[in-house]
């Protein structure tokens, strides 16, 4: 009888996350059948997805609502999906609104099912009740980042630290760089600033504005700076629509299968201007310095500034355990506030190499240099279900 899987992804990320977890059950397994939903990276390892994980990707309150009857029959379909399947572990990857009434359905049924949730809710930054709530439907929690342990569980839950991909991402040579450079004309000694709006079109409609005046009011203090975007394929007609006007910027579109060109932009690049999340990583992983920026709606706002629990809302900054990183977040998202930041931090070497310092021990601490997260999450699951 083969191991029977169950995953569950609903966002690009938990789409690699599960990717990699079913080449370690593979490689650990001679017989596995999985079957679930995902994206593109799980498709490429056969796995075949009941629906468009694109149907999942929303996130904030006012981007869910208009989504929510639809989203709820997804539930129901998926949740008797799961049982129709009869599987050993049901594994949920992140978006935890939905994979969590999936596994909650899925449990009155079999309350023997293993659960394995990938992703550890962010209890230590806000909503802390979330890990409790999740404990009724979930055995067992696969942690991306090495503090998450303990709160887990604290909650009632068993959880492995199984490191974060982004520690595996190869670092961008300086001739890689340089390539980069040559490649599209840009100057050796030009500065060179990477601009990253977001990679939903909320993101984008929220963001690339303000982006747009940081970097036009720059220019004009900067005729010398040139501007890279390296653009999501889900989001880059509408950044092209945006910023093709403007002389210095490069829309850089995306390759297929792979993100070579993106990680040499930014390693190419003296600074990044960010949106907060998970991008912060993949700059902290070629050393790329940053100054984070993000808005949000004004019930996502007022909802998260009532319960948020940390100073800071970057990876960077908070797996380091430092404040390197300057970030704008909400009332502080202005052009006003931004520009300041970039400008210092496109000419002060000390702030620079402060961020690097914390974008090396970032990645140390998520596992860079160690066993592959994929298998390591594999090994997490296997132990958990025997």
């Amino acid at each position: 009888m083969p191991l029977k899987v169950y995953i569950i992804a609903g966002e690009a990320s938990g789409d690699q996350l599960g990717a990699h977890l079913i080449d370690g059950l593979k490689a650990l397994v001679p017989d596995v059948e999985f079957r679930g939903i995902g994206g593109t990276m799980m498709a490429g390892r056969g796995f075949g997805s009941r629906f468009e994980m694109s149907e999942l990707s929303v996130m904030g309150v006012t981007e869910v609502l208009p989504r929510l009857p639809s989203l709820l029959r997804r539930i129901s379909e998926t949740a008797q999906d799961v049982i129709r399947f009869e599987p050993d572990v049901l594994i949920t990857i992140d978006s935890p609104d939905f994979c969590l009434r999936v596994a909650k359905k899925v449990r009155k049924i079999r309350p023997d099912l293993k659960v394995v949730h990938y992703v550890a809710p962010s209890v230590w930054a806000w909503r802390p009740h979330r890990a409790q709530k999740m404990a009724a439907h979930v055995d067992h929690v696969l942690a991306l980042l090495p503090f998450e342990p303990p709160y887990m569980e604290t909650a009632g839950m068993t959880c492995d630290f199984v490191g974060h991909p982004v520690a595996t991402l190869p670092v961008t040579t300086s001739a890689e760089a340089e390539a980069f450079r040559a490649a599209h004309g840009i100057g050796a000694a030009a500065p060179l600033l990477c601009l990253l709006p977001g990679s939903r079109m909320g993101e984008i409609k929220r963001h690339a504005g303000t982006f747009l005046e940081v970097v036009q009011r720059l220019t004009q203090e900067i005729p010398e700076l040139r501007v890279v975007l390296p653009a999501a394929p889900s989001v880059f007609d509408a950044v092209t629509a945006v910023f093709s006007g403007v002389q210095n910027v490069l829309v850089l579109g995306p390759k297929a299968g792979s993100d070579a060109d993106k990680y040499a932009a930014f390693s190419a690049s003296d600074a990044a201007l960010a949106v907060s999340g998970t991008v912060s990583l993949e700059l902290a992983s070629q050393g790329t310095p940053m100054v984070i920026a993000y808005d949000a709606s004004p019930i996502t706002k007022f909802i998260i500034k009532r319960s948020f629990l940390l100073d800071t809302a970057t990876l960077v900054n908070i797996v380091s355990d430092t404040r390197a990183v300057p970030e704008f977040i909400f009332d502080k998202f202005t052009a006003d506030e931004i520009l300041p930041a970039i400008k210092s931090l496109l000419t002060d070497g000390e702030a620079q190499t402060a961020q690097q310092q914390a974008a090396q021990v970032t990645m140390e601490r998520l596992g860079r240099g160690g066993e592959a997260p994929g298998l390591r999450a594999a090994k997490s699951v296997l132990k958990v279900i025997g």
